[in-house]
């Protein structure tokens, strides 16, 4: 079970009575530890993930300031409520915490999903409406071009999330997850992935899963990196959610 939801297992050498996959004979405070960790567990690889989240995120806050000026005052202008959207998504291992975006939907967004829950384009444990009648003038622009998420830097730098990792759940989805869709939670959530690149307006829950579940069993710097790369297409033609 452990192994299917991506969880790191630790425990001692003498009860274990067979291999386990991915297992490897570690010591903890000289007692012998058979350790088995599924996913990214390259303690070098992963500190330079998170130099490259805190380094590229100041520097995307700083260059994007204007345009995120420029945005916040548009939302305002455009309709009623405030400037940022808080809501609460589940990170690393399952652990909560309060995400940050540009509103792009009316005020009271919430209070109307009930009513449009039969509407949903999705085959699987998320939302998703093409028209959602939600949307603002300005969120539809910032749909479009994934500027919404912009704020979302601030998610990285606080080392909640990464610039690069899976698509952050909400706890209402993890709740009705299916064993092997928890593993996609053995990495910090990022604020693109395999999911944008790739599977975006696929309408089938279990593929934006199993993209990132890829990116978890394949997860090198290498692989960050040419995903940031191919991002700024996606973004720029403009076929965001």
């Amino acid at each position: 079970m452990c192994e299917q939801e991506g969880k790191v297992v630790r425990m001692p050498v003498a009860p274990v009575e067979r291999v386990l996959t991915a297992a490897r004979l570690e010591s903890i405070d000289g007692v012998g530890v058979c350790s088995m960790a599924n996913g990214p567990d390259r303690a070098v690889s992963l500190a330079l993930k998170r130099l490259i989240d805190i380094v590229g995120a100041a520097l995307l806050m700083v260059v994007m300031s204007p345009v995120m000026l420029a945005l916040a005052v548009a939302i305002k202008l455009d309709s009623r409520g405030p400037v940022f959207f808080r809501q609460e998504r589940v990170g690393l291992h399952g652990r909560p915490f309060p995400v940050v975006t540009f509103r792009s939907m009316c005020a009271d967004a919430e209070e109307r999903l009930p009513d449009l829950i039969g509407e949903n384009e999705i085959n699987g444990h998320a939302f998703k409406l093409a028209h959602d009648p939600r949307i603002t003038r300005v969120g539809r622009l910032l749909r479009r071009t994934s500027l919404d998420e912009l704020p979302q830097l601030g998610n990285v730098l606080r080392g909640q999330m990464s610039l690069v990792g899976p698509r952050p759940p909400l706890p209402s989805e993890v709740a009705k997850y299916d064993v092997w869709h928890r593993r996609r939670l053995s990495m910090k959530p990022g604020m693109t992935g395999l999911w944008q690149v790739g599977a975006r307006l696929d309408p089938e829950f279990d593929r934006w899963v199993q993209r990132d579940l890829e990116y978890i069993d394949s997860w090198s710097l290498w692989l960050d990196l040419k995903i940031i790369a191919r991002t700024l297409p996606a973004v720029l033609s403009g076929t965001g959610r």
